[in-house]
């Protein structure tokens, strides 16, 4: 319990120590707040990994993501935090902490026998970095625009979602079960790895694409877990 309550004051301290990078990013660099909202935003998916690290007990270990359920709402609210929130923002940091905590909550069970946390960060990891590849290219190069619904995104903005989650989901499946983090996950050959993280990718570059503004953060991990779950099962 002891080791638990370390690892909730580590958390605490990455969490605001990735608040502060991103405001000065902002206040002493001039960085944008939409780069810098995804530098928090990967930084923060990121630490699924140190939560595997730290936790022993998962009731314990959600409780960092859980309380930034409410904490992003606030900052979002009241847009306390310049680097995270601006006035046209969506409540996607809201989003972001609520698919984290369902996700650990529902398959993360570090003392076994049986741990699906691989499926979980896969979930995570598709929105730490594919949607924020996503965004970030998608401003940038995205010449080529369609529209779902109210939904408008780009070719090269889907296309850099596609390949991102792949790559990232693909390490996941391929190199977390029955490692140091995840050490009763099953592990799974190369080739079905692939085939997951492909099928995975797939579904997760749709769901990003027709979901309104803010919600893909929580469409996009939550179809991604589902998907690779049902790979699991096969």
């Amino acid at each position: 319990m002891t080791n638990d309550f370390i690892g909730l004051a580590i958390s605490y301290v990455y969490a605001i120590s990735l608040l502060v990078i991103g405001e000065g990013l902002r206040k002493l660099f001039g960085v944008k707040p939409d780069l810098t909202r995804k530098v928090i935003h990967i930084g923060a998916g990121m630490w699924a990994f140190g939560v595997l690290l730290l936790f022993r007990k998962w009731e314990i270990g959600i409780i960092p993501f859980a309380t930034f359920i409410g904490l992003n709402y606030l900052f979002y609210r009241y847009r306390i935090i310049g680097a995270m929130d601006t006035q046209d923002s969506s409540p996607g940091t809201v989003y972001f902490a609520i698919s984290v905590t369902l996700l650990f909550g529902l398959l993360w069970r570090p003392e076994g026998p049986v741990d699906s946390a691989p499926i979980a960060v896969a979930g995570i990891m598709a929105m730490t970095w594919g949607d924020a590849l996503a965004a970030l290219i998608g401003r940038r190069f995205g010449q080529h625009k369609y529209q779902v619904g109210s939904s408008v995104r780009s070719w090269e903005g889907s296309a850099a979602m596609f390949i991102a989650s792949t790559v990232v989901i693909f390490l996941v499946l391929l190199l977390l079960p029955g490692s140091l983090l995840s050490p009763f996950a099953t592990p799974l050959s190369l080739g079905w790895a692939l085939l997951t993280a492909v099928v995975t990718a797939t579904f997760a570059t749709l769901a990003e694409a027709v979901s309104p503004h803010g919600t893909d953060n929580l469409s996009v991990p939550l179809t991604a877990a589902g998907v690779v779950w049902i790979f699991m099962q096969a």
